[in-house]
């Protein structure tokens, strides 16, 4: 018996009890176990609940990992166990993503792999220039189509050795696939795809590593699991299975059938399928209670869903009551439905319909900004929205659209100042070194990688080497010797350089030195897109430069200088300033998002727009519909639930009479889904007394079931 790391006496005995199908889960230690966690059903809290029991149960801190797929969910679900079990044990929990649990085994085995400990890892920017060079093309749609055609080949574990193209186009992609794998070898780098791919590899070859891992981590927590697809299910057998015992196999897979809508990104809802197949003693727990929703919305959510085939029995119900019925409101076009929306948002701020005051299903606090939120199934939908709100001076935010500090113009930028800060930071030098195009070609960086790698430095430190001539020609090292002078200058001078005024002059500087305007100018076809970057660049500067400070404010009537920092300073503090400039979860204004940003989400008030054939479920542009797959319909109407359960007090759908399809406006088909919500109709509505009471006398029932058949010592 583990002696307890957690000295509580209950994991339940936090102030919100936990609900029948909750506790069942979280104390269900002894074997594979799968939570059907519906919308809104409290997952996270079973999860961090469930970290809880683990260490009650005798595990380490360090044994248990709960896995997840953003980082913000990372961050939240490391808050809340924090909060629940103290800061000494939830400082060792491993509570990640996927891809920085692949970060973490590679950091731990790279040798195994034939990297250095510290390989690079390229964003998708650095991968698209890398795929460009080898597929000798300057077309960024094309390099595009290679990236997702190589991202989808390696999401099923496949390298190009593997690979079997069904086309032209992918026979091309192949051969791009063979030159790009040879270039991050020899630039001892990994891109994202690779941090799931090779420890999966590793896991799934090498019994030793195997074995480590599985006793290191000796319990694995799945959040999201739908949104898995085929390799990081692999991974996950790899890491919780025993070999020759599936039976004792330890992880919990928390996950929704009813909300898999990434199905173009690799996710595949036959994960869920396998899981009672491949472990016959899987438990399977339901959580069907909803803690966010009233009961009208959810009614509308289970109509819907219910279209689609089941792989596991679940309805959602709530204890709020009925609520505000879900309304259906048919518009003219699109900026009729976008004057109605902001004409919607202003009556419920003003308290003149119903619903105005529930900022939650039993709450009465005012309605903010915040509280709504215009949900859509296409980007170019929020653009009418935009200007509605603008005009009625409603601040907004659009989910899921770039964000400034993403454009490539400005990630070269932040390269060359991450390269001065860190000359050993890989990914920057090879950003900076291309950055503008200087004569160092891919072959020049190969040898530089390889020779890096040998010696164990980073590509800086190497590019000082007096053996690298040995591998280098006279005029390759040249060029790098003269990118290397310019780095250490520069970083000189941005440690010498202090105030807003110095700053701007420096930085300007620096931009022509690298002839970065041409540059924008010659990867650009239109003038208009170049001259709008070359923009981004100078209000780059600005934004670099102010923080630089040196200028006179106005403090109380009397002038004060702001205190002087270095460019460098500035510079080493940038990733810090950039987060924050991001965080914007707190600022009090409507979210336009699409549905699938919208995923994992929630407010009191939503509008879903656009609810029409073509639109939702959504048919590409030019298309009738035929080729509209039943799996391609199931997922879209996946994807309508996920929207519906995003409400928590009022629901309005928006329909169209006529919609826009490129330039001409065609009639509007209100969608299918609208039909299935069965508004119209009346529906048996059951007592959440009731359902409560059943659910734990259900409960009881196996739990005495359970104990009769546990086997006596």
């Amino acid at each position: 018996m583990m002696a307890p790391f957690l000295q509580t006496s209950n994991v339940s005995s936090a102030p919100d009890p936990l609900n029948p199908a909750q506790l069942e889960a979280v104390h269900h230690l002894s074997g594979p176990c799968l939570v059907l966690a519906g919308a809104g059903s409290g997952k996270t809290r079973v999860i961090t609940h469930k970290i809880a029991r683990l260490l009650q149960a005798g595990y380490a801190p360090g044994q248990i990992a709960a896995i997840t797929f953003t980082n913000k969910a990372a961050q939240e679900m490391r808050e809340r166990a924090k909060s629940l079990v103290g800061p000494r044990s939830a400082k060792h929990l491993v509570i990640s993503t996927f891809h920085s649990l692949g970060v973490r085994i590679l950091r731990a085995e790279y040798e195994k792999l034939g990297l250095k400990q510290q390989f690079s890892i390229l964003d998708s920017d650095d991968v698209l220039g890398i795929l460009k060079e080898a597929g000798a093309s300057t077309d960024n749609a094309l390099a595009r189509r290679w990236q997702w055609t190589i991202s989808a080949w390696k999401s099923e574990g496949k390298h190009s050795g593997t690979v079997e193209p069904t086309d032209a186009d992918e026979q091309v992609a192949q051969r791009v696939m063979q030159r790009y794998e040879e270039r991050l070898s020899a630039y001892q780098a990994v891109d994202f795809d690779d941090l799931i791919s090779l420890p999966h590899k590793l896991l799934r070859d090498d019994a030793e590593v195997r074995a480590k891992w599985q006793e290191q981590l000796r319990y694995i927590l799945v959040d999201e699991y739908q949104d898995t697809n085929a390799i990081q299910y692999e991974m996950l057998k790899s890491l919780a299975g025993h070999p020759g015992d599936k039976d004792s196999a330890l992880f919990t897979a928390v996950g929704d059938d009813d909300q898999s809508i990434y199905g173009w990104r690799g996710a595949t809802i036959d994960n869920l399928k396998r899981l009672p197949q491949e472990y016959p003693t899987l438990r399977v727990i339901a959580l069907e209670q909803n803690y966010r929703s009233t009961g009208n919305i959810l009614r509308a959510a289970n109509m819907v869903i219910g279209n689609n085939p089941k792989l596991f029995e679940k309805k959602l119900w709530s204890a709020f009551g009925d609520g505000e019925p879900v309304r259906v409101v048919e518009c003219d076009n699109e900026e009729h439905e976008a004057e109605r929306v902001v004409a919607r948002f202003q009556a419920l701020q003003g308290g003149t319909v119903a619903g105005a005051s529930s900022a939650s299903p039993t709450g009465v606090s005012a309605v903010e900004f915040r509280d709504f939120a215009v949900l859509y199934r296409a980007n170019h939908q929020a653009r009418v929205f935009e200007k509605a709100l603008r005009k009625a001076s409603i601040p907004y935010k659009v989910s899921g659209g770039q964000s400034f500090f993403d454009r490539a113009e400005i990630k070269d930028l932040c390269a060359w100042l991450r390269l001065i800060v860190n000359n050993d930071d890989d990914p920057a030098f090879l950003r900076a070194v291309t950055t503008p195009k200087r004569g160092i070609g891919h072959q020049t960086l190969a040898s530089l990688g390889e020779f890096a790698g040998k010696w164990k430095t980073s590509l800086y430190e190497a590019l000082f080497a007096e053996s690298l001539g040995s591998v280098l020609s006279g005029r390759a090292l040249g060029s790098l010797h003269e990118f290397g002078r310019y780095v250490n200058d520069f970083e000189y001078r941005a440690r010498q350089t202090t105030g807003a005024e110095d700053a701007k002059v420096l930085l300007s500087g620096w931009l022509k030195d690298l002839d970065y305007e041409k540059q924008l100018h010659d990867g650009e076809d239109s003038e208009k897109l170049a001259a709008a970057r070359w923009s981004n660049v100078l209000d780059f500067v600005d934004w670099i430069a102010k923080r630089c400070g040196g200028e006179i404010e106005n403090d109380g009537g009397t002038s004060v200088e702001s205190e002087k920092k270095s460019v460098l300073e500035v510079a080493q503090t940038i990733s810090v300033i950039i987060s924050l400039a991001e965080r914007g979860d707190d600022q009090n204004m409507v979210t336009l998002s699409t549905l699938h940003a919208a995923k994992g989400l929630e407010w009191p008030h939503v509008v879903l727009a656009g609810v029409n054939e073509g639109l939702l479920p959504f048919v590409s542009g030019g298309s009738d519909g035929a080729d509209m797959t039943a799996e391609r319909l199931e997922e879209e109407r996946r994807l309508m639930y996920v929207g519906i359960t995003r409400a928590r007090s009022t629901l309005g759908v928006s329909v169209l009479r006529r919609r826009k399809r490129g330039r001409e406006f065609i009639a509007g088909v209100p969608s299918r889904f609208v039909k299935e919500m069965k508004l119209d109709e009346v529906t048996a509505k059951e007592d959440p007394r009731e359902k409560l009471k059943a659910l734990r006398a259900a409960a009881a029932a196996r739990a005495q079931k359970a104990a009769e058949d546990a086997p006596t010592r």
